[in-house]
């Protein structure tokens, strides 16, 4: 079983923007001495949620250069916001820069804001996912001597005459992670031959279902899926590894009673967060013509338990054990969701370092 970190820590202001994506260069050194799997990035704009996140390529490929091992994902990529050429340019450059370590989330995007700002309908993002895919698998496989691969999206047109340099560094590239929380991306991550990321933002409905099954069930469909689409089992067992589930914040203390207290603090930090966003929310939704359902109380036991996993190693533990019973494969932990604080770094440093020395060996 795979254990990866999620790089994600606010910044409230200008001022904390620079101090944030040190911090979080720290935290990945610090996930890569400590023996987990992939550090990943988010793909998100305008808020400050995670300061670097405007362009995760590029801080992916500062982070190649001083981490050896470690493989570098994104969680997720917003395929509408990219050109679907320089897509497949980036994706194979960083592919070659990691030697290979690159696994690359996708899907349609989470706000009105993020899509506006690029010029993006919201309600036109999963059209655009599908037709920017499409052409970005018809670009990998092109060769030199084929025929240019002419094409008209939505929102571009042009020609491709030779071939996407550089070319991947892995052959065949399979390491594209579509969000399976629908039937479609379900069925185009298992067809594809590619792992599954199946993430957790929002209680299920109906709320009187528990989040376990609710992971359960979509990794259930997904894996049945895979195995009916007649790939070899190198490609199965590839897919199985790393099919992601996510908490996006994990705390781990020496007891279940300090973890509680210390989640409470963090979520109080963060819950500011949000609702210092919450009319800049509103205002890019009455722009985009949406209305989307208000956040959910992240304080209220079936958010807490669907968004976070916390307590001592023990209970941590035998949370992920039902995890490997199910062959999720990999599990993405967020250990500084939140603004990030001095007081917040330190409880950081002091749940992963934890994770790593009384969790992680049970796993291996």
């Amino acid at each position: 079983m795979r254990f990866s970190v999620f790089l994600v820590g606010r910044s409230t202001g200008p001022h904390e923007d620079k101090p944030v994506m040190d911090a979080l260069v720290e935290h990945a050194k610090q996930a890569e001495a400590l023996g987990f799997d992939a550090v990943f990035m988010p793909d998100h704009h305008f808020t400050g949620y995670a300061p670097m996140s405007s362009d995760p390529f590029v801080f992916a490929a500062y982070l190649a250069g001083q981490l050896k091992r470690i493989h570098f994902g994104m969680s997720v990529t917003t395929v509408p916001l990219h050109h679907p050429v320089r897509f497949a340019e980036r994706v194979n450059l960083l592919d070659q820069l990691t030697e290979g370590r690159l696994l690359v989330g996708i899907g349609s995007g989470t706000t009105p804001e993020e899509m506006i700002g690029f010029g993006v309908n919201y309600k036109e993002a999963s059209a655009i996912l599908q037709e920017n895919l499409d052409l970005v698998l018809r670009l990998w496989n092109k060769e030199i001597e084929d025929e240019p691969i002419s094409f008209e999206t939505s929102h571009y047109k042009g020609a491709v005459v030779q071939r996407i340099v550089p070319t991947a560094y892995q052959r065949p590239f399979n390491r594209l992670m579509p969000v399976a929380l629908r039937e479609s991306s379900m069925q185009r991550a298992a067809e594809m031959g590619c792992p599954a990321f199946i993430p957790a933002f929002t209680p299920p409905v109906p709320a009187s279902a528990e989040p376990f099954e609710h992971l359960s069930m979509y990794f259930n469909r997904y894996k049945q899926a895979l195995l009916g689409a007649g790939h070899s089992q190198q490609v199965v067992d590839h897919c199985l590894s790393w099919t992601t589930h996510t908490y996006q914040c994990v705390h781990v203390a020496p007891t279940d009673e300090q973890a509680e207290e210390e989640l409470q603090q963090i979520l109080a930090a963060y819950n500011r967060a949000i609702q210092r966003e919450h009319g800049f929310n509103k205002r890019a939704e009455k722009l985009s013509g949406v209305q989307l359902h208000p956040h959910p109380d992240c304080f209220s036991r079936e958010w807490i338990k669907t968004w976070c996993l916390h307590g001592s190693p023990d209970t941590v533990a035998a949370e992920l054990d039902k995890h490997r019973e199910l062959g999720i494969g990999n599990v993405l932990m967020g250990f500084t969701n939140g603004p990030m604080t001095p007081e917040r770094a330190r409880l950081s440093e002091q749940s992963m370092s934890l994770f790593a020395r009384e969790v992680m060996p049970r796993f291996q």
